[in-house]
């Protein structure tokens, strides 16, 4: 069931009779100083231009939780890093990639994280995966990639994204561009099924077949734009090539005009390195047993500098616990904030936090994640807690209408079994809440992108994520009751017609990257 935000006029009517003892001061304090004296550029600088990305167990991301620290510190918070783990240390270096023949160009290439170091430039021409009628024959074929870079990705017909196509094209140019697009990527999927092994495996079998260095392009359906993960490879690189540049080498095999590339991709293996949360601390005056944290996940995937993945997140909680220990020194409840490490590989840090600190977990008014973009709020659901109208939508009351006008509600709503951080909590039981934001293409152009960069930060926008943060915290730790754990009955399942259940804690991975 959905209640829209007009509801929130009715929580202002009996908040008085619910008993917050709201400092107006406090709240209109916190609004002035996000607004007038933002550290937002500063600390996205900081953070982003000058350490740059942060994949778990790189020394960037390392450096700053150490960053973060001291940040703190500065700002009179107590803070330190807790290790939860460890993890493969890698450090990503040059990778150069040029086109030698039959033309001279320097091709857009990125090397996939924790690629293999090589030691020395190879110039190689590039072949692709053939097309097959069985295993036996690519078996057969397999020794012709020996000292060659291989195409393991089709080319896209198109790099216009959809939304392109939509305003400039034809009804039939667009139907055609279409069915061609399905017909190609279907044809490649067959090519892939063929050869015996699927798109996972084939790095791996290329790799011990004596090729030079696997040639991918993942395009994320925007201009410009691939999403960069991890390497499958052990000696080799693995070398992702911007669409064009992918399609033109692509098109010269095609013709069987020998395209040979020189490529220089460096890196470090650093062996097995220490894993962190980042944790701060104002610590109650009254229930100090009883916590809210401000939630978000510190590491990135690194094609760009993990902006808005989550960079965004991260200053909204980094910049609201400034404003609190300057106009809210003192708070009822004790204040965390969790930077959290390896989200990305499957919540790892955030659910170590869970099964390290019961006491935190068992103590928890509320906690409240952000995560997907730098886009203001927009949704915000009960996460299937019974209570969570009463409590949230009482919290809401003095955020300014311009920012809570934007929010839709859902109560009580289902619990999150995935996807970013406060869902570790909510598996625990703990009412832990995602302050979900407007897109801006997040899906498209920076969720694990190249270009997740700096630029792409909405200011406006991350700013009123900062308000709403700083005043949902204060009102959560001034709450006199506490946030009760009833569990709604959850919907059916559309898929087994069956009632869903609540989602299980997970174990994380606390020796990762082998």
């Amino acid at each position: 069931m959905k209640k829209t935000t007009t509801l929130m006029v009715v929580a202002a009517f009996f908040l008085p009779l619910l008993g917050i003892a709201q400092d107006q001061n406090v709240i209109d304090n916190m609004i002035k100083e996000a607004k007038e004296n933002s550290q937002l550029k500063e600390l996205a600088y900081e953070l982003l231009d000058k350490n740059g990305p942060r994949l778990v167990g790189t020394p960037q991301m390392k450096n700053a939780h150490d960053w973060a620290v001291n940040k703190y510190t500065d700002w009179g918070i107590e803070a330190r890093n807790e290790q939860w783990g460890e993890w493969q240390g890698w450090e990503r270096g040059i990778t150069h990639v040029d086109l030698i023949e039959p033309r001279v160009k320097t091709l857009e290439a990125m090397q996939l994280a924790w690629s293999p170091n090589m030691k020395k430039a190879v110039t190689a021409e590039v072949t692709m995966i053939p097309d097959v009628a069985d295993k036996a024959a690519f078996e057969a074929w397999l020794p012709n990639v020996k000292g060659k870079f291989v195409l393991i990705d089709p080319a896209q017909p198109t790099g216009r994204p959809d939304y392109n196509w939509e305003k400039f094209g034809t009804e039939a140019s667009i139907e055609k561009m279409q069915a061609e697009r399905r017909e190609l990527l279907g044809e490649w999927n067959n090519r892939i099924r063929s050869t015996g092994y699927n798109s996972r495996e084939l790095p791996a079998v290329l790799e011990e077949a004596g090729a030079a260095g696997i040639l991918i392009s993942n395009w994320s359906r925007g201009f410009g734009v691939n999403k960069i993960f991890g390497a499958r490879t052990k000696s080799i690189p693995t070398i992702d090539i911007g669409l064009e540049d992918y399609g033109t080498l692509f098109r010269m095999v095609e013709h069987d005009d020998k395209p040979t590339i020189r490529v220089e991709a460096t890196s470090k293996d650093l062996g097995k390195v220490p894993t962190f949360n980042t944790i701060a601390e104002i610590k109650g005056t009254e229930k100090p047993d009883e916590y809210i944290i401000l939630s978000a996940h510190f590491d990135s995937w690194d094609g760009g500098t993990g902006a808005t993945d989550n960079g965004t997140g991260t200053l909204v909680m980094m910049e609201a616990m400034r404003i609190l220990k300057k106009f809210y020194p003192n708070p009822k409840r004790t204040i965390l904030v969790g930077l959290w490490g390896s989200e990305e590989q499957g919540l790892n840090g955030s659910s170590s936090f869970v099964q390290d600190n019961p006491e935190v977990v068992d103590g928890l008014q509320a906690l409240f994640n952000q995560d997907n973009g730098t886009g203001r709020v927009v949704r915000l659901s009960g996460q299937g807690f019974l209570h969570a109208y009463e409590f949230l939508q009482r919290w809401m009351e003095p955020v300014p209408r311009e920012i809570k006008g934007e929010i839709e509600t859902t109560f009580p709503g289902t619990p999150g079994g995935g996807g970013s951080d406060y869902a570790s909590f909510v598996a625990a039981g703990a009412p832990g809440f995602s302050l979900s934001s407007l897109s801006w293409d997040y899906f498209s152009y920076t969720w694990h992108t190249n270009r997740d960069t700096y630029d792409k930060i909405v200011f406006d926008d991350v700013q009123s994520n900062v308000i709403l943060t700083a005043i949902l915290t204060y009102m959560a730790s001034e709450d006199p009751e506490t946030f009760p754990r009833d569990r709604a009955v959850l919907p059916l399942n559309p898929r087994t017609g069956e009632l869903r259940e609540w989602p299980s804690p997970r174990n994380p991975n606390r020796n990762g990257g082998n």
